[in-house]
């Protein structure tokens, strides 16, 4: 079972930047073949915001396009999404997934509030 875990979300200002990350607990972090992050504002459906496969291959969301980029460090098992130029509208829980082939895997979840 591999479980994910984000973290570095916060409250950040308009215009601001954030980075968070997600660290899979798995043997090899190349066995995700899909990994990416998604968010879901109050009263909305869940979108995809980023993905990125192991070969490095990255899909946006247009309303992220250009201010979004998102990475994945295998050594550390790690993926991370660097926000740029943060609107409010950006405002979402921000989830980190994963997928095998076989299973989807979800994190917890970390909150990022754009708000002045």
């Amino acid at each position: 079972q591999v479980q994910l875990v984000e973290s570095g979300g916060g409250l950040v200002q308009p215009g601001g930047s954030l980075r968070i990350s997600c660290t899979a607990s798995t043997e090899n972090i190349l066995n995700l073949y899909y990994m990416g992050w998604y968010r879901q504002a109050p009263g909305k459906q869940r979108e995809m915001v980023a993905t990125i496969t192991s070969g490095g291959t990255s899909n946006y969301a247009d309303s992220v396009k250009g201010r979004f980029t998102i990475s994945r460090d295998n050594a550390k098992k790690t993926i991370y999404l660097q926000m740029n130029s943060l609107k409010p509208e950006d405002t979402a829980e921000y989830y980190c997934n994963g997928f095998d082939y076989v299973t989807t895997y979800w994190g917890q979840g970390t909150q990022v509030t754009v708000s002045s």
